[in-house]
């Protein structure tokens, strides 16, 4: 990563989601998750500042409370990524920005360092992450987003249904796992944040509510670099639990 570049990594956090209100503040081993994204975030190198975004006071307050930094954003903003680029006008002085879902409480810094390698080399405007596809259950699991990459690292498509479609799926010969599992991570150059916040939604992301497929859309290409570690975004009560019992076998 060059040293010049600055980057920031911003947290956005809403209460009110759909399938587990007050999630960010769900309870996993004695923190609220958000704290829990907030530390694995942090741990990533060559990061100017880490902070959540949120137009939330209780979440605000909670993470007030372990000493992390907060944006305090309008309750108008539509997306997570709306409440980075509100970030990004804020702070003219960064020239890339991460964006970390706040339901990633088992994120891995060395993905974030990798996203970040891809846009802060020149090579892409705006970057992700994805991993190795374990389980042949995910591929009809519509919470589960699954990523085609092509030969030179660009994301293809994005799609909560298996993709490629397969005429004859066959798990034992890996042709079910030609798709990978996308992680809730996204980096950007500030310009591009800007202009892709301000693009406005393309059938494609409304049909799928996925909004990378608008950079798509819109003809920026999305590099994609392959990690490997156990990646689990917390929208229900069940991955919530599954969040707790890895976490609790990590510390034994």
């Amino acid at each position: 990563m060059s040293v010049s570049l600055k980057v920031a990594t911003v947290i956005p956090a809403r209460f009110a989601a759909q399938r587990l209100p007050g999630k960010p503040l769900a309870d996993i081993l004695g923190k609220p998750m958000i704290q829990h994204v907030f530390e694995r975030a942090a741990g990533a190198r060559g990061i100017l500042m880490t902070g959540v975004a949120t137009d939330d006071a209780r979440i605000a307050r909670a993470v007030e409370g372990f000493g992390g930094k907060v944006w305090m954003t309008s309750p108008d903003l539509q997306s997570g990524t709306d409440r980075v680029a509100a970030v990004a006008r804020l702070h003219p002085e960064i020239d890339i920005f991460v964006n970390v879902q706040g339901d990633e409480p088992l994120m891995d810094p060395a993905a974030i360092e990798a996203a970040v390698g891809l846009v802060a080399s020149g090579r892409f405007e705006m970057s992700t992450v994805m991993t190795p596809m374990r389980d042949v259950a995910d591929l009809s699991n519509p919470a589960v987003v699954k990523v085609i990459p092509d030969d030179q690292g660009r994301a293809i498509y994005f799609s909560r249904h298996p993709i490629p479609y397969s005429r004859k799926p066959s798990p034992d010969s890996g042709e079910a796992f030609v798709c990978r599992r996308h992680v809730g991570l996204y980096v950007y150059r500030r310009e591009t944040l800007l202009r892709f916040s301000g693009l406005p939604a393309c059938a494609m992301e409304r049909a799928e509510s996925l909004e990378q497929l608008r950079a798509l859309q819109a003809g920026i290409p999305i590099g994609i670099a392959e990690v490997d570690f156990t990646s689990i975004g917390v929208d229900t009560p069940e991955e919530l639990e599954k969040v707790r019992d890895m976490l609790r076998r990590e510390r034994r």
